[in-house]
């Protein structure tokens, strides 16, 4: 009795593993798929531009990041629909790059210190070898431009 209580422990624990081994291989396909378990850190994002836009009843919203080593530049311009026009924001400050996540923090506004910083914290992706910074708390998706304009 106790031989096949053993035996059916032995080979449930096994079934468990090979169940567990199998939900993981899937688990780990889905995060790639939605860039979490990428490895992109030999990926070169120095002189890259990266466009965000976003189009609301009022007005068009369009960001743009500028890497350049760990400077930063980080624009918003706003189109006004109703009066035809824009406006912009520059922002300067410097990068920290980690793996696969960017940390942006743009403390400068045409130059001058501002006292509450824009600070983004992005995660680096690739899907069809087009490079994404997707936003890791509102998950907005900023596009190379230039893989962007290549795919076009």
């Amino acid at each position: 009795m106790r031989k096949i209580l053993m035996g059916i422990l032995f080979f449930g624990t096994l079934g468990l593993n090979a169940q567990y081994g199998s939900l993981n291989e899937i688990l780990n396909r889905l995060e790639e798929r939605k860039g979490i378990n990428q490895h992109l850190e030999n990926e070169n994002i120095d002189n890259k531009k990266f466009v965000f836009i976003k189009d609301a009843e009022d007005h068009t919203e369009r960001d743009f990041i500028v890497i350049k080593g760990n400077q930063a530049t980080y624009v918003e311009v706003f189109d006004d629909k109703a009066t035809g026009e824009s406006s912009s924001n520059v922002f300067t400050g410097d990068i920290v790059r980690r793996k696969n996540i960017v940390s942006l923090r743009a403390d400068k506004l045409e130059n001058k210190k501002v006292p509450m910083p824009v600070t983004k914290t992005l995660l680096l992706t690739k899907q069809d070898d087009i490079l994404y910074l997707i936003d890791v708390n509102t998950k907005d998706r900023w596009i190379d431009e230039a893989s962007y304009s290549k795919a076009k």
